[in-house]
């Protein structure tokens, strides 16, 4: 069985931002070897998620509207985690999307259904931050 490990890094703009790393992912599987196995790509903050799902715009901005429903972001005030920092809505927002996702990898490609794609999902953005991914088969 062979085992691949990297990890990505990506330059966050914005406080929130979603990206689809789904070609960084295919690199990676490309760069393994692995051709009937299984890929693990997680978030490596506890303020982001990976998760699986449409790549449409629309979709996009309905995750940001309800996410902020449910966790809004300000007043910094209504979270006690925040004292020296900000970010109690972006630790809640990553429970609700989620840390990572699995996907079966099959004739050497990812085993998708129709439109998935792999996001990083980013909620206390503007610095540098990273994605494990994780490929074990043969």
């Amino acid at each position: 069985m062979k085992s691949y490990r990297k990890e990505l890094w990506f330059d966050i703009k914005k406080r929130r931002e979603f990206i689809n790393i789904t070609p960084h992912v295919e690199e990676c599987l490309a760069e393994s070897g692995v051709t009937e196995g299984m890929v693990l790509v997680n978030a490596m903050h506890i303020t982001a998620s990976v998760f699986i799902n449409d790549n449409e715009s629309g979709l996009h901005a309905d995750f940001e509207r309800w996410l902020e429903e449910l966790a809004p972001e300000k007043p910094y005030d209504r979270y006690a985690h925040n004292g020296f920092e900000d970010n109690g809505d972006a630790h809640l927002k990553r429970t609700i999307m989620g840390r990572e996702v699995v996907v079966a990898v099959t004739d050497g490609k990812l085993d998708f259904g129709p439109w998935e794609c792999i996001f990083y999902g980013e909620f206390d953005g503007k610095r540098r931050k990273r994605v494990l991914v994780k490929i074990i088969g043969e």
